[in-house]
């Protein structure tokens, strides 16, 4: 990747009633190791010293610190509107040739965060998604079943991302890596940001929807776990469908399903396998006509598709449409066993050195196609 230099760097930080975090997320932002250019703190719907708290500490630290005040509806108001906005009004700070970093009014980011990040911006990364780690003072008050079953998710999660390595690796983004795609830590360059049209409009998950349309346009991104920031463990939180309203309901009882990002090990490495064919099919590596019945689509349907400029968006229409990846959920109580399985997984696939070439497929003729995996 080439070396990009990057213009004015502006944190987004949407807040609501953070009164009692407020302080220290900017002052874990004044302790820099790069110092970055403007911290914009997109306040909604907010009726405490959040504000004041912000503006008092403005001097503290050499960059600018705006404070955005609105007040939207009731039924308006979400966490996925309020990111929308604060990492809007960034781009516009930023200028086309600049980065948004975005975390969490409950946050604090390690010293190196903003270096860290802008590292992988300028060297031709499009976006970048650290990790969020539950303050160990908090951690401390939640229920011990929680804690196993969030540990039981985050291993499995992992083995599941290690299998998807080892059959279909990534080149901009290798192993170790993480899966998160928490607003708590995302860097992208405002050049990219507007080029998707900027984060979808939807009341939350809007971070995890942000990266899938990066995704969609074969953008690079690097899940670096390196990048950790430290997020509050409350289990009253400030948005639907946030953290704190998973940790609330887990509490009293355990979740039937696990995240609905994982499903059983066979199914997972099927999913990959025939990413890696679908991939190949699409650069014109591989011949298609076992695809479409590997995915049980009409064969129209599949040439369609591949006639993406992306082969993100290509493989997001046929999860969408394909019978065979239809995700099935998987049980929380299932997820031990399904850890030992993908474990075993793993091993056979080590063992295997598995081909570049899927079996079901044939090498087509003439020129591999373009794209950027074909880089």
């Amino acid at each position: 990747m080439l070396h990009r230099s990057i213009g004015r760097t502006v944190v987004a930080i949407p807040v609501r009633d953070e009164e009692d975090q407020i302080g220290a997320c900017i002052a874990a932002l004044a302790r820099q190791s790069e110092a970055l250019d403007d911290i914009l703190l997109f306040l909604n719907n907010t009726v405490d010293r959040s504000a004041t708290i912000a503006r008092s500490m403005a001097a503290a630290f050499g960059c600018r610190l705006h404070v955005v005040e609105i007040a939207w509806p009731a039924s308006e108001a979400s966490a996925g509107l309020a990111r929308k906005a604060a990492m809007d009004h960034a781009a516009e700070l930023a200028g086309p040739q600049g980065a948004i970093l975005t975390t969490d009014a409950d946050g604090r980011v390690p010293p190196h965060w903003v270096a860290r990040n802008l590292s992988h911006l300028r060297a031709g990364y499009d976006a970048v998604c650290g990790m969020a780690e539950i303050d160990p003072r908090d951690e401390a008050a939640i229920a011990p079943h929680l804690l196993a079953d969030d540990l039981a998710e985050t291993r499995y999660t992992t083995l599941l991302d290690e299998i998807a390595h080892v059959v279909d690796p990534c080149p901009w983004d290798p192993w170790p890596r993480h899966t998160q795609r928490s607003g708590a830590s995302i860097a992208i360059r405002t050049a990219v940001y507007a080029a998707i049209g900027g984060v979808p409009a939807v009341r939350h998950g809007e971070d995890r929807a942000l990266i899938e349309k990066l995704e969609d346009r074969d953008c690079k991104i690097r899940h670096d776990p390196a990048i950790s920031v430290t997020v509050s463990g409350r289990q009253v939180g400030r948005a639907e469908g946030g953290m704190a309203a998973t940790i609330a309901r887990r509490m009293i009882a355990q979740d039937i399903w696990a995240d609905d990002r994982l499903e059983a090990p066979q199914a997972a490495l099927r999913r990959v396998r025939l990413r890696r064919e679908a991939r190949g099919v699409w650069s014109g590596k591989f011949d298609g006509r076992f695809l479409a019945a590997s995915l049980q689509m009409p064969e129209a349907e599949v040439e369609r598709v591949l006639r993406s400029p992306w082969f993100g968006a290509a493989w997001s229409a046929m999860t969408k449409a394909s019978p065979v990846l239809r995700r099935r959920p998987i049980a929380m109580r299932q997820l031990g066993a399904a850890c030992l399985e993908a474990e075993r997984l793993l091993d056979d696939l080590r063992a295997a050195r598995m081909p570049a070439v899927s079996p079901s497929s044939r090498p087509a003729g003439g020129a591999a196609g373009g794209g950027v995996w074909a880089e």
